[in-house]
């Protein structure tokens, strides 16, 4: 749906003073690597950074919302306040949703948006960033971990990148609910996202009925896809969770994508649930942040 291949990321917009930034709430609008406007939530977090805290400094998790989410949504708001008795959290809209500039690529071109909030909350500074994403959100981390946080990023490589992680890397990956490959339509829930991506008719629901911009142009080149991806992760530590009830992709995705991460990656089966952020129980966010806690450096 984009041409190109993904680039550096361009700096925020806003620089956070040091000594305020941890403790103030902060709204911005980020321009990435290929000029898109990104509407982006800083929150310090409810974590006392002292000495007698030490796994907790310096953490952050950038959130990674699903398709037709954004930065205001309430599942979305319910996903950063749990992240935030962790650490600091950093929210944003993906391109063409929310008040986010730009077209949704429906996962191509998101991994430069996600690259910008990763650039930008490490400039508040935090030493450890956590990606977590979900759905859509979910591929997008995969990818942009291969692309920016990994010594063995071969695209990244080819791109021109130096070896080993750059200021928009991440320090470890959490995958929700992703889809393993490109194009699947096996459940009626995709076989309408399909319809409603693919179709004009589609596109207008989405723009008016879903608040998201769907770009009309198809993948050229298709991006690496997730499977892909998360063969090309590796040293960074990689959760990947799925519900058994997810109505979007069935086991065979988180499956796939457990086989291809091999002995550095982790998968958590969650019986009941269903897909991405509406699904993830406080429990399982809970859980989440403990993983990334211990992990994340």
């Amino acid at each position: 749906m984009s041409t190109g291949a993904a680039g550096h990321v361009a700096r925020s917009t806003v620089r956070p003073n040091s000594e305020t930034s941890r403790r103030t709430p902060l709204r911005t609008f980020l321009r990435t690597a290929d000029g898109v406007s990104v509407d982006s939530v800083y929150n310090p977090g409810t974590v006392v950074y002292d000495s007698s805290n030490p796994s907790f400094r310096d953490l952050v998790f950038v959130i990674a919302h699903g398709f037709t989410g954004d930065v205001d949504r309430p599942h979305i708001r319910r996903i950063a306040a749990a992240f935030a008795r962790y650490g600091a959290v950093v929210t944003f809209s993906f391109r063409g949703h929310g008040a986010s500039g730009g077209h949704s690529t429906v996962g191509d071109k998101e991994v430069l948006d996600l690259a910008a909030a990763v650039q930008w909350a490490r400039s508040f500074g935090h030493a450890r960033v956590v990606t977590v994403g979900f759905s859509m959100g979910g591929s997008v981390v995969l990818r942009h971990a291969a692309l920016y946080g990994s010594a063995e990023g071969r695209e990244g490589k080819r791109e021109g990148k130096r070896e080993g992680r750059t200021g928009a890397g991440t320090d470890a990956v959490v995958s929700v609910s992703a889809p393993a490959r490109w194009y699947y339509r096996g459940t009626a829930p995709m076989r309408r996202l399909h319809w409603l991506v693919t179709r004009p008719e589609g596109r207008l629901v989405g723009r008016y009925g879903l608040r998201t911009r769907i770009h009309h142009r198809e993948w050229d080149p298709v991006p690496l896809s997730p499977v892909e991806a998360v063969a090309r992760i590796a040293p960074t530590p990689l959760l990947i969770v799925h519900g058994d009830r997810d109505g979007y992709f069935p086991l065979d995705h988180p499956r796939m994508l457990a086989g291809a991460a091999g002995d550095h990656g982790e998968l958590w089966l969650e019986p009941g649930m269903g897909h991405a952020e509406h699904a993830a129980t406080d429990e399982l966010l809970a859980r989440i942040g403990d993983w990334a806690v211990s992990r994340a450096g």
